[in-house]
């Protein structure tokens, strides 16, 4: 998940609640950092202390996989 940060690949990803998103076509993310928030990594103690927006902001993205752990960046398919 880490190399997927809109840096160092075209696919920018992110991690909440166990599952990892494909947050690739929103323009919110299109730098890899959305406000103070960056992609490449499990956002979920963030997001979940500091966000305006409830947890169904990720429905419209897709969950490409699972986290096995939530502090992880290891993937389980």
């Amino acid at each position: 998940m880490a190399l997927r940060n809109g840096q160092d690949r075209d696919e920018i990803w992110v991690g909440y609640n166990g599952l990892i998103y494909d947050v690739t076509r929103s323009r919110l993310w299109r730098r890899g950092n959305h406000y103070e928030h960056w992609a490449g990594q499990d956002l979920t103690k963030e997001l979940q202390k500091d966000a305006p927006h409830t947890e169904h902001v990720f429905d419209k993205f897709h969950a490409i996989a699972r986290l096995k752990a939530p502090t992880s960046s290891t993937l389980e398919r």
